[in-house]
């Protein structure tokens, strides 16, 4: 078998079909023509995540849907955000290795172990790998899990609120990945003010890779607001607060997200480290209003992340180019506070915060 100068000449010549996605952040597609010139060295990676491009890259039988493989993939990016072609190069040659007999075969589920013993290969998490299931299910026109009927069933309010402990996570991704279908979108819009915190939770980590109409957002903002007035150091709060502004980070209305964290950044749930989190990994397209980001630098300094969170939230958010900038804009903003200035100075050193101010 020849060998391939690139991941895409691979995919391309595999007579199969196929999709790549981030699985970074969250689960979005990437095109084919952008896969290629970030191959190419051509554009940096869009959607990096503590310093590494997550993929999945799903190929299928168009003829036998039934034979289908995904592979997932990490690569370390090099400091200006591009793909390292070595790295790449080094994939290719122990994947070459694993799958010689792979383009003589008719059935891709044969080759499930392409990826065996490779180190650029990772395995999501549950919550991430249900979602990219019931994703792929709909791609390749596949039915959905053994716990969607139930899951319906319960969300239409048949079952009654509580009635939740059966429920399978699968089920609740099939779900959110199939909102234009069933009824779906209408059994959200009635059960959402009604859900106890374990499943409303869980369907918000869903819905973060969708994008949930407007309906469906006023809904989880009511949530929001309601979940907001209680005590963050009760149990179970925190998560909540945290999965909900994951549920409404990719809603289409900019103006929505950034009074939610405005509101959220002004209550007692800015000291939480989870909820930090949330917003720097969920929300970062939001964090690049300057007075939003400004708000959201000064509670993360005073935050229970502590400087260790402070760091490293940074680090990953400072590694996107234009959050890089912004965020150097707001370190050099003479109206910061000395609790600000103090965590830059620990994290960059002195006479870097020291130049700030000049």
């Amino acid at each position: 078998m020849s060998q391939f100068n690139s991941i895409s000449d691979l995919l391309h010549e595999s007579g199969a079909q196929f999709r790549i996605f981030d699985m970074g952040r969250r689960i979005s597609k990437i095109s084919s023509g952008q896969f290629e010139k970030l191959e190419q060295g051509m554009i940096p990676y869009p959607l990096p995540y503590l310093h590494h491009a997550w993929l999945a890259l799903m190929l299928w039988n168009n003829k036998d849907k039934q034979q289908n493989v995904v592979w997932f993939l990490k690569f370390p990016l090099d400091e200006q955000g591009f793909l390292v072609q070595a790295v790449r190069d080094d994939f290719l040659n122990r994947l070459m290795q694993n799958i010689s007999q792979m383009l003589q075969k008719e059935n891709l589920d044969q080759n499930n172990d392409a990826l065996k013993d490779n180190p650029f290969s990772f395995t999501p998490d549950q919550e991430k790998m249900a979602m990219f299931h019931a994703q792929s299910a709909t791609i390749i026109q596949q039915p959905a899990s053994q716990f969607y009927t139930g899951t319906k069933a319960y969300f239409s309010g048949d079952l009654g609120w509580e009635n939740w402990s059966t429920l399978g996570y699968q089920g609740i991704a099939d779900l959110a990945a199939r909102l234009d279908e069933d009824n779906n979108n209408a059994y959200l819009l009635n059960a959402i003010p009604h859900l106890p915190a374990e499943p409303l939770r869980a369907l918000c980590t869903c819905l973060e890779h969708v994008e949930p109409d407007h309906r469906i957002a006023k809904a989880l903002l009511s949530r929001l607001q309601e979940q907001l007035q209680t005590d963050p150091d009760e149990t179970g709060n925190t998560n909540l607060v945290a999965a909900l502004l994951r549920g409404l980070s990719n809603i289409h209305n900019e103006e929505l997200k950034k009074a939610t964290i405005h509101q959220t950044l002004t209550s007692s749930y800015a000291a939480k480290a989870e909820v930090m989190a949330a917003i720097a990994t969920r929300c970062n397209l939001s964090l690049q209003y300057p007075d939003l980001l400004s708000l959201y630098l000064e509670k993360l300094a005073v935050s229970e992340a502590g400087q260790t969170g402070f760091s490293r939230i940074l680090a990953d958010l400072m590694f996107i180019p234009m959050m890089r900038i912004l965020i150097l804009q707001a370190f050099r903003n003479p109206q910061r506070s000395e609790e600000l200035s103090a965590a830059i100075g620990l994290m960059f050193g002195t006479s870097f915060e020291h130049s700030t101010k000049n």
